[in-house]
């Protein structure tokens, strides 16, 4: 492991207290971990709970164990209930029309590959998005497909307290 990815995930365990089994495989790329790390902290329209709206929502979809455990923690510590988050992975926000419409976006495009209706669209820009927010959203999208399918493939082993099943979900 180079000294850059060591530093790297030092400071990760500063802030989380431990190395992320996720980003600790990912260290085994001498560039993947630092350029995931800036892309998915990049400057963006989207709140920190709209992006963990986008989170839930999309590894719901792709059956990630280990985004799911882990964004389940974040949406907790930015004040999402327990309820709350399972509605999310649901796509579906009944507490918030806003977040509703995002994550019902967020769902579709997820299972659509890319091609929501136009309805799904016009709902999330009648809820108040933007085109920038627009793109901003499928950026997060896509860092998260990355990191599910990292997971999906690797099967390191989750180092979050697993997320509760979620009941009755299609996705």
């Amino acid at each position: 492991m180079s000294a850059h990815n060591r530093s790297l995930l030092d400071s990760l365990k500063k802030f989380l207290g431990f190395r992320p089994n996720l980003y600790t495989y990912m260290a085994r790329n001498e560039t993947a971990l630092g350029d995931y790390l800036a892309f998915q902290n990049r400057k963006s329209t989207m709140s920190a709970k709209e992006r963990e709206v986008i989170n839930l929502a999309v590894s719901q979809v792709n059956h990630c164990a280990y985004c799911l455990a882990a964004h389940t923690a974040i949406a907790h510590s930015l004040g999402f209930t327990a309820e709350q988050i399972l509605d999310l992975r649901a796509g579906r926000a009944p507490f918030d029309d806003k977040l509703d419409a995002l994550a019902h976006f967020v769902q579709e495009t997820t299972l659509r590959r890319g091609h929501p209706t136009p309805e799904t669209v016009d709902a999330l820009f009648v809820a108040g998005y933007t085109e920038a927010n627009l793109v901003d959203i499928l950026i997060v999208i896509g860092d998260k497909t990355i990191s599910n399918y990292l997971h999906g493939v690797t099967q390191v082993p989750v180092d979050f307290p697993a997320a509760p099943e979620l009941q009755g979900a299609e996705a």
